[in-house]
């Protein structure tokens, strides 16, 4: 039997008004029963009418996502959030992966009527499709945004705060002699990301064994520790700018029979699914995709229906996740 919005207002002990209020985002909804009329969906897997929605607001019901990859366990995690959040909302999430604004699908999404609003998650020519999405007229929400001017409408992770606690984590556990293996200098993320292991170095007096840099790639962070090997110098530690470069750093020096991290620790970034599944189990910098879905979604369904007129930038705390790969004797 279908579920009903008669449905809802009972399972959660509220009025249809209400949870007609909270589909539609009305700010007037108290928080906590906001909160009983989603868990109460959630719990019926009420499905509201999309289309008919639609119409009665004027609108198209879709929202689109503009991503450079989906080969990335966080990216996955923000989507599958987003679609989740936007669903109980109403909207259908229509999603394009594309590398620039020329693309054919992107295009498409960005053209008048074709969609509600839109999400950029890490793009790359964040400037070009500002331009074009103001002047079309279509609300957006930025996730991961290349560059602070841009920081209007956007959700980002305290990267900085990232890296500093990356580095903290080693320096406390006493290596001195700590390698970081980052991004390309294009992405706001390398750049915050180092900037804050310098500072936690810095604040000890100390310089870092090597900075490098490279692609989020296995192959990276492989071919680096293989050189380190060849060359006969190893650092006592890696903060890796991601957890596939982490992975690389960890197969070649085990391939070699270094310890880790009895010999060398590794950090990595991201938490992606992989992190702890193979071992040593990879200490890493979560990034918490959930809060960054729920938060963006939130922020474009504002924008859609005129209650946050004002940009807003809204920075997540990331959070160090101890494993094994960071500290000798210890088991996830």
């Amino acid at each position: 039997m279908k579920v009903s919005i008669f449905d809802v207002a009972k399972k959660s002990g509220l009025s249809v008004v209400t949870v007609s209020r909270v589909l539609n985002g009305a700010e007037t909804v108290r928080e906590k029963n906001r909160q009983k009329v989603l868990d109460a969906i959630k719990e019926l897997g009420y499905h509201p009418n999309a289309a008919a929605r639609s119409l009665a607001r004027g609108k198209t019901g879709i929202i689109g996502l503009i991503v450079t990859t989906l080969q990335d366990s966080f990216f996955d995690a923000v989507v599958k959030e987003l679609n989740e959040v936007l669903a109980l909302h109403g909207y259908y999430l229509a999603i394009s992966v594309s590398t620039g604004i020329g693309s054919d699908e992107s295009h498409y999404l960005i053209q008048e009527d074709r969609v509600d609003g839109l999400i950029l998650l890490s793009p790359m020519e964040e400037d070009n499709y500002i331009v074009e999405l103001k002047k079309r007229g279509i609300p957006y929400v930025l996730i991961d945004n290349q560059k602070p001017e841009n920081d209007n409408f956007s959700v980002t992770i305290d990267n900085f705060k990232g890296g500093y606690a990356a580095a903290s984590h080693l320096l406390d556990n006493g290596y001195t002699s700590i390698a970081h293996l980052c991004g390309q200098e294009m992405f706001r993320s390398t750049r915050e990301r180092r900037d804050g292991f310098m500072q936690a170095l810095s604040e000890r007096g100390l310089a870092p064994f090597e900075i490098v840099n490279g692609d989020f790639e296995i192959r990276f962070g492989y071919e680096t520790a293989v050189r380190w090997l060849k060359e006969g110098q190893l650092p006592q530690a890696v903060f890796a700018g991601d957890d596939n470069i982490a992975l690389g750093v960890v197969n070649a020096l085990m391939e070699a029979g270094v310890q880790v991290p009895g010999q060398v620790a590794v950090v990595g970034y991201d938490d992606q699914t992989i992190s702890s599944q193979l071992h040593p189990y990879l200490t890493t910098v979560r990034q918490p995709a959930d809060r960054i879905g729920i938060a963006a979604a939130d922020m474009l369904l504002k924008r859609i229906d005129g209650t946050m007129k004002r940009g807003a930038n809204l920075k997540i705390d990331p959070e160090l996740i101890v494993r094994e790969s960071s500290v000798p004797g210890r088991r996830a």
